[in-house]
């Protein structure tokens, strides 16, 4: 048991350390205007619908690569419904597709989802060479989740947007330079866990000097409560899969399109960050093949990844209507197409990355 405990904290402590160093960047980006001033200008480019929908699209890709898909989530939601609102279009391809996106277009770097830093404890990989493995399944899944939300609401997108949006301009500081730094050392370092908290804890304090930001909102954002739940939750699980035996058995004998599956199931029945856990105790086969599935998979069913979970709660506070069912319904068809692609272009381009 110390052994199984030892090794499965070395699992978790980091990805929930940087996850908590790239929140609070996230939050002095936020208080500095960084994602309101991007949303406008996105907003205020000329076209229909559509135009607008890529460009926010863009956005939350860029976001969740390099800030996590929790912190597009959170602060990108309110900015694609109001953009929406204030063009005169239908709000729901804005609505899921910020979730959606953020889900698919997370399997870039390690810190753009937790669960990619759990499967990928110990490896040793930079950013780069992560997102060098994992570029053609990313690729495929951001355009296969594009071309499902604009076929499915193209009336919508098709409409000629109204009104104008009054932009917005950032205040350049400690926001740009934590999101930069932040950036920099997850793609260069292969441990940049305490780096990257060691960031954001100072761009916080910088902008608490200079009366940006309040301490309860950074507060809010890291939630350390919830963070330090879920550190617990994982590390039990990282136990028990350890002690147990048997998901690393199973992960360890059966080949990729099977791991991604069995993290798609896994991630519907119990999320996928306990999925991750489980499944990846004792160094799976097909480690980018589970990730596909962890990541991708909770795009069937809310309850699949805490990003969701956020994307609910802020949906409904902005006076949106999301509905379970809708976010199933378009899932249905999302997941296996997304999972199918990715896969496929993986295996064709880099068959050793999965």
């Amino acid at each position: 048991m110390p052994t199984a405990l030892s090794h499965t904290l070395a699992q978790t402590w980091p990805p929930f350390v940087l996850i908590a160093g790239l929140l609070l960047v996230g939050v002095v980006a936020a208080s500095d205007r960084l994602f309101e001033a991007a949303g406008t200008r996105a907003a205020r480019l000329p076209g229909g619908g559509l135009v607008l929908f890529t460009s926010l699209m863009a956005l939350v890709i860029v976001v969740t690569v390099i800030l996590n898909l929790d912190t597009s989530v959170v602060f990108l939601t309110p900015i694609l419904l109001h953009a929406a609102r204030r063009r005169h279009l239908g709000e729901t391809a804005f609505l899921y597709g910020t979730v959606f996106m953020s889900n698919s277009a997370s399997l870039l770097l390690p810190g753009s989802n937790l669960t990619n830093l759990l499967v990928l404890h110990g490896g040793n990989v930079s950013g780069s060479s992560f997102a060098a493995g994992m570029a053609p399944a990313w690729a495929a899944a951001v355009v296969v989740t594009m071309a499902v939300l604009v076929v499915w609401r193209r009336a919508d997108l098709s409409a000629t947007a109204r009104g104008e949006i009054e932009p917005v301009s950032p205040r350049w500081g400690a926001g740009i330079v934590g999101v930069i730094g932040a950036t920099v050392m997850v793609l260069v370092l292969p441990d940049p866990a305490l780096f990257v908290f060691g960031m954001g804890v100072a761009v916080v304090v910088v902008q608490r000097a200079t009366g940006r930001l309040l301490l309860p909102d950074a507060a809010r954002a890291a939630n350390p409560a919830l963070l330090a739940g879920l550190f617990t939750v994982a590390t039990a699980l990282g136990v028990l899969a350890r002690v147990w035996g048997a998901p690393g058995r199973l992960m360890g004998s059966v080949g990729a399109v099977a791991s991604a599956w069995i993290a798609t199931a896994s991630s519907c029945l119990v999320n996928n960050l306990p999925a991750a856990v489980l499944l990846s105790a004792d160094s799976p086969l097909h480690p980018r093949a589970l990730l596909i599935g962890l990541d991708l998979g909770p795009n069937l069913v809310v309850t699949g990844s805490l990003s969701a979970v956020f994307w609910l709660q802020v949906a409904k506070r902005e006076g949106a209507s999301p509905s379970v069912r809708t976010y199933s319904a378009v899932g249905i068809v999302l997941v296996p197409l997304s999972i199918m692609a990715a896969l496929l272009v993986s295996g064709l381009v880099s068959p050793a990355n999965l």
